[in-house]
């Protein structure tokens, strides 16, 4: 039998897309519900090491914010997306770096969930965040500093983030999206504690949404030298076409 130089090219070819569609799912992948609730934290607990994603107490919301980059104000769809939650652990065959994973969610989600969309431009309510007048009371991190931060009932505390990561962050428990607008380019390491800002001086953080945000912007301002203002901005929202529960593992 005669090989053409055609038939190389093409068998190549399949080759290659054989790997690259391998390399965009995970070669194993367990969603259970939810063990248990981690405390104090809006989107559960997610961590991840080079080709391995283990998501605790989460929602479906938090992984279409995972794998899309996009906050829950950019998320139209139904109310299990925020209710409904989960333990995932994903693996995939070789160390990847953390952007490869987000797409790897995005084919898990596709697969398990169903998962369809389409974008649509949407004016919404937002903060912009930036430097207050006095200047950031912020420590920059130490070279070396790995990336952490843990909430408690009054506060958290921070190390290593940039200041677009902590706007992404605090975009959840505001309910509204948070524009980075500091121009500070490093990462930084501080604590926020909300108990002076609380009424009447509680010992939790256990009040009503409109009330939390103004206590987060107060804090932040005095605490961290950050301030937030008010403003309108267009955004991309996912609206959702078709979700599902997820199938068996």
């Amino acid at each position: 039998m005669r090989i053409t130089n055609a038939a190389i090219t093409i068998g190549a070819a399949v080759l290659l897309n054989a790997a690259f569609a391998s390399a965009q799912t995970f070669a194993v992948a367990s969603i259970r519900p939810s063990a248990g609730e981690v405390q104090f934290e809006h989107d559960g607990k997610t961590e991840i090491t080079p080709g391995t994603l283990t998501m605790r107490d989460v929602t479906l919301a938090t992984c279409i914010k995972f794998a899309y980059g996009v906050k829950d104000s950019q998320i139209s769809g139904p109310e299990w997306l925020q209710s409904e939650h989960f333990d995932i652990l994903a693996k995939a065959d070789a160390p990847v770096a953390e952007d490869q994973l987000k797409l790897m969610m995005q084919a898990l989600l596709a697969d398990r969930f169903k998962l369809s969309f389409h974008r649509q431009s949407k004016e919404l309510s937002a903060y912009a965040m930036t430097v207050a007048k006095g200047g950031a009371k912020l420590k920059e991190s130490a070279p070396d500093t790995k990336p952490f931060r843990e909430n408690s009932a009054v506060g958290t505390v921070v190390k290593a983030m940039t200041m677009k990561e902590w706007a992404d962050f605090i975009s959840g428990p505001m309910q509204t999206p948070v524009v980075d607008m500091t121009g500070l380019k490093g990462r930084y390491d501080f604590s926020l504690d909300f108990t002076a800002y609380l009424p009447g001086g509680e010992k939790v953080m256990n009040v009503a949404f409109d009330n939390a945000n103004g206590i987060m912007i107060a804090a932040m301002q005095g605490e961290l030298g950050l301030k937030m203002e008010s403003r309108k901005e267009t955004v991309d929202v996912l609206m959702i076409d078709h979700v599902e529960m997820p199938s068996a593992n």
